[in-house]
């Protein structure tokens, strides 16, 4: 993720009013502030915002969770799931942090490889 004198720069924005359906692949970062119908995917970091939704998997550098993302979360780092965030899937990252209000119903996995996918089916 590129930096701008300490801040995050997004090079791809899906906005709070936005439905986006299909698949999407970035080199950089992504914020999800509307609707996303299919897969994510970053080399950086994924943010998905308090209004945002993402139906489908997610495979990222790090992840940051206010919204809901019904799918599977897979990332090389961190996942961050807030107070206002819910998943709906399995994850999977190095490093997890889950606060207090939080929604997260699936399996979880920790791991110090690199990512791995899961099937749909696999459970």
């Amino acid at each position: 993720m590129r930096k701008n004198k300490g801040a995050e720069i997004v090079s791809t924005l899906i906005g709070e009013d936005v439905v986006f359906e299909g698949n999407v692949s970035a080199p950089e970062s992504i914020r999800v502030d509307g609707t996303l119908n299919g897969n994510c995917e970053c080399k950086e970091q994924l943010i998905v915002g308090s209004s945002g939704s993402i139906k489908g998997d997610v495979n990222a550098r790090s992840v940051r969770i206010s919204g809901k993302v019904e799918g599977n979360v897979y990332a090389d780092g961190k996942i961050e799931l807030l107070s206002t965030g819910v998943i709906e899937g399995n994850i999977s990252a190095k490093s997890i942090v889950i606060d207090e209000g939080a929604c997260f119903d699936g399996r979880c996995t920790m791991t110090n490889a690199e990512i791995v996918s899961y099937s749909n089916d696999a459970v």
